[in-house]
C-alpha cells in the first residue's frame, strides 16, 4: 500500500549504537502524536491478547552527519512538516521538562541535533531528506 504521507527519522551517523537506539525510539513517539490517523488499530492474537497501536506505515530510518541533519531540520521547518527533535545536550538530563528546556534555550540554527522525527505529505518529506541514505 503506497501512503500519501510519510515517516521518516534520521539519526546522526557518529552516535553511539544504544544512542541511535534511543534516540529513534523518542522520535518515533514524537511521531505517534503528528497526527488523528498516523496510528493504526490495536493488535490481538489468537489468544485474546491485546497489544497497542503501531504507526500505521513504515518508517524510513536515515543516517546523516551534523550538516546533513542540519540540512533536513532547515528544510522540514521551511515545508512545514510535522518534526520531533533530539539534541545532545538532552542526553543528560532525565525528565520530559528539562529536555524541553535545553530545546527551548537554542535557536532553531543553532541546535546540535543527534536526530530527527519527520511526518507530513510525502514528496515534503522525499525533499527534506535528499541527499541522506538509509541507515545501514
Amino acid at each position: 500500500m503506497r501512503y500519501d504521507t510519510k515517516i521518516a527519522v534520521v539519526v546522526r551517523a557518529d552516535l553511539a549504537d544504544w544512542q541511535k537506539l534511543n534516540v529513534t525510539a523518542f522520535l518515533a513517539s514524537g511521531i505517534a502524536h503528528a497526527s488523528d490517523t498516523v496510528m493504526g488499530e490495536p493488535y490481538q492474537d489468537a489468544s485474546d491478547n491485546r497489544y497497542l497501536p503501531l504507526v500505521r506505515e513504515p518508517v524510513l530510518c536515515f543516517a546523516a552527519d551534523a550538516e546533513g541533519l542540519a540540512t533536513a531540520h532547515r528544510r522540514a521547518l521551511g515545508r512545514g512538516l510535522a518534526t520531533a527533535v533530539y539534541t545532545d545536550e538532552m542526553f543528560a538530563t532525565g525528565n520530559d521538562a528539562d529536555n524541553r528546556a535545553v530545546v527551548r534555550a537554542v535557536e532553531a540554527d543553532e541546535l546540535t541535533l543527534a536526530g530527527l522525527g519527520l511526518y507530513g505529505p510525502r514528496n515534503a518529506v522525499d525533499r527534506a531528506v535528499k541527499g541522506l541514505k538509509l541507515h545501514g
